[in-house]
């Protein structure tokens, strides 16, 4: 007998890591579940900036900005590919490496969608990561089920709109939640 996956994917969710995660890379983290399936997880965390900017980051790529593009923050997207570019976006345009996530965004890892944006030909509204959050098999289902992360839909203001800051306190929100007043210790009665 063939069993069929019986949990459903994630993918398109926000993960909030709870107070009592106290991992040094995910302690407050707010991660947008990119990808979820049997083979495991795969996300970007939206709301840890590096020092760098797009434009910034064009000029490494020796990609000309113009005048105009606005300022925009860069994410440490996770600890794996650290050196990798993902972009998290609306999908009214579709570029050479883009995938569609959930909705109307869409992941996009390939330069043209950098060319574009420097051009200011961009998504209209858009999230810069460097490097992702990745988890195995299984490896997810066990973290929720150690009550390490809460999961929301994810929210467009949250993924584009806050300032990085607000972003975990703003998701735990969705469901009601305020995540101060919750211990950093878990335990079980």
């Amino acid at each position: 007998m063939v069993h069929a996956d019986t949990h459903p994917t994630l993918q398109g969710q926000l993960l909030i890591a709870m107070p009592s995660l106290q991992d040094s890379y995910f302690t407050h983290a707010v991660t947008y579940l990119c990808e979820h399936n049997d083979q495991g997880a795969m996300g970007l965390v939206i709301n840890q900036p590096v020092e760098l900017t797009l434009d910034k980051l064009l000029h490494q790529l020796e990609i000309e900005p113009s005048s105009d593009l606005p300022e925009q923050t860069v994410f440490r997207g996770g600890p794996v590919q650290p050196e990798h570019g993902f972009v998290l976006h609306t999908s009214e345009h579709s570029w050479t490496g883009t995938r569609p996530v959930a909705g109307s965004l869409a992941l996009t890892t390939s330069r043209d969608i950098l060319a574009d944006m420097a051009a200011g030909r961009g998504p209209l509204q858009a999230l810069v990561a460097l490097g992702y959050a990745g988890w195995g098999p299984g490896q997810l289902e066990s973290e929720l089920a150690e009550n390490a992360w809460l999961v929301v839909p994810a929210n467009p203001s949250i993924l584009f709109s806050l300032q990085p800051d607000q972003r975990w306190d703003a998701a735990a929100q969705l469901m009601g939640i305020d995540l101060n007043l919750i211990s950093q210790v878990t335990g079980h009665a």
